[in-house]
């Protein structure tokens, strides 16, 4: 999965936004000020950073050479999976489905229900 196809993924997530916070290559995306995904735009190969439940991170690293603890980021919440080193774009898109979703159950539940994720 290229840059422009994992921007689009992630844009089309409910209440995601991109931004440069950081620097004008760090690209940062947001779902409700929260961030789930952050790349390099310049070295979009050396890594996605993404969030992940701590027991899921350790075993994704045990499990593909591709992923690694985050880079300047907390190395028990987040991985940092390299795109562009043969992982499946499935497993990509898994992952960042994870990150996305496990930044947003920890939204407001009123922010969850205007992004369409509570249904009750």
């Amino acid at each position: 999965m290229n840059i422009e196809e994992f921007r689009d993924y992630c844009l089309a997530k409910a209440g995601t936004t991109e931004e440069t916070p950081f620097d004008e290559d760090t690209l940062v995306f947001k779902v409700c000020g929260k961030i789930f995904a952050l790349c390099s735009i310049a070295e979009y190969a050396n890594g996605i950073n993404l969030k992940c439940a701590p027991e899921k991170a350790v075993e994704l690293r045990e499990q593909y050479p591709q992923v690694k603890p985050g880079y300047h980021m907390s190395k028990m919440h987040w991985n940092t999976v390299l795109p562009e080193a043969g992982l499946p774009d499935t497993l990509l898109k898994q992952w960042t489905d994870d990150s996305y979703e496990l930044v947003a159950s920890k939204l407001k539940k009123t922010q969850r229900q205007e992004l369409g994720l509570d249904v009750a």
